[in-house]
């Protein structure tokens, strides 16, 4: 059986991923990591027979009453998970943790030679190069896990790298496709988590709704692929049926279609190199359907260019870019930022960020830390200008 760590157990992927791992015979749960929903966590581990978890935050870890689950162990604080992937024998991490707290899980995965599903994008925008050369060092290939990504790693797979021109990664549009400036200048938090296609986190949603979820996978593209940014393409496909595409050099288009359901690109990553079968409903092409494409609105969502710009300087800026996109994206979930303030810090981070790549993954959090609180500033001040104006 191939024993698998999960780390972000309790969020959309996690949860989806252990229902994949429960129906097959050969797959086997060796540990759980989670942030903080310590009762979902303790009901998977009961459940799978996991007696070793972490917990990022200590406070809640501190809940878990170990009287009542004196067989399990539990490392909790800042950390954790990177010392589950450390001390747990396992043959694969699935890395399911969101945005730049996956870094470092990532690189101990990698450290120890372990096969890595990642759904963390964020470890290759921030540290895309760090990473990619750590898993040629160790000789571990990274297994993409988002729709897009999966999709491209089976269809270069198939047509061989050599034969690949550029690639195309879909977007649906987010639930604002169409809208123009001034009606998202009073979109609200719901109106943002209602993503027509998609059921994910609140960040991931989010990041979907601005567009900066196709910019991070332009860059986590490039890492993955190898391809310089100008060969990678982003179309508007609302239907989120074709996952991707790869334009060949000799003109053909190849595309991966099916029905939006993220237990496939899942399966795919923990089964391989094998495909298992997965109990989804089946794209009926027969029953007739329609397939849509457009470029996006660039000027209205600027968050690709954005990442492209940082894509540009390397990894500093993306990693910059990114820690500034998760401060405004809470920032604006708790409704302090409107939903047009968001690219608006992005965007002054991103331009004020240096360029270069690191070497270590403290250089990492050094940059990250820096951009974080430079962001905070920014949202202040871009709700400060927003409550003047309404003034």
């Amino acid at each position: 059986m191939k024993r698998v760590i999960v780390l972000g157990a309790t969020g959309s992927i996690g949860v989806q991923a252990l229902k994949v791992i429960a129906a097959s015979p050969d797959l086997y749960v060796a540990g759980l990591s989670c942030d903080r929903s310590v009762a979902l966590l303790l009901e998977q581990a009961i459940s799978l027979r996991v007696n070793d978890v972490a917990v990022a935050d200590e406070r809640a870890a501190a809940t878990i009453p170990g009287a009542l689950y004196p067989e399990l162990s539990v490392r909790a604080g800042s950390g954790a998970a990177a010392r589950l992937v450390r001390e747990v024998d396992a043959d694969l991490v699935l890395n399911a943790i969101v945005g730049f707290a996956g870094l470092e899980s990532t690189l101990a995965a990698l450290e120890c030679g372990r096969a890595l599903a990642l759904a963390n994008k964020e470890s290759l925008v921030c540290a895309g190069s760090l990473v990619t050369e750590l898993a040629a060092r160790q000789g571990v290939e990274i297994l993409p896990v988002d729709s897009e990504h999966s999709a491209l790693y089976q269809l270069v797979g198939a047509a061989g790298p050599r034969a690949v021109d550029s690639l195309v990664i879909t977007a649906s549009g987010g639930p604002f496709r169409g809208w123009d400036p001034a009606r998202l200048t009073a979109v609200t938090r719901e109106q943002a988590l209602a993503h027509p296609t998609w059921s994910m986190g609140e960040k991931i949603t989010i990041d979907s709704a601005t567009l900066m979820n196709k910019g991070l996978e332009v860059i986590e593209a490039h890492h993955l692929f190898g391809l310089a940014y100008d060969r990678i393409e982003v179309v508007v496909h609302p239907q989120s049926l074709v996952h991707a595409l790869v334009r060949m050099v000799d003109g053909a288009l190849l595309a991966h279609l099916g029905v939006a359901d993220m237990r496939v690109p899942i399966a795919y990553a923990l089964h391989h190199p094998e495909r298992a079968t997965v109990a989804v409903e089946r794209l009926d092409l027969s029953g007739g359907i329609s397939l849509d494409f457009a470029a996006p609105d660039e000027e209205t969502f600027p968050a690709i260019g954005l990442a492209r710009a940082a894509g540009a300087k390397g990894d500093a800026a993306t990693c910059a870019l990114n820690a500034a996109n998760e401060v405004a994206v809470r920032s604006f979930l708790k409704g302090d930022l409107p939903f047009l303030g968001i690219s608006q810090v992005v965007r002054k981070i991103v331009e004020a960020s240096e360029a270069g790549s690191f070497g270590t993954y403290a250089e990492a959090v050094a940059v990250d830390e820096q951009a974080r609180g430079a962001a905070v500033a920014v949202c202040v001040e871009v709700a400060n200008a927003r409550m003047d104006c309404s003034d």
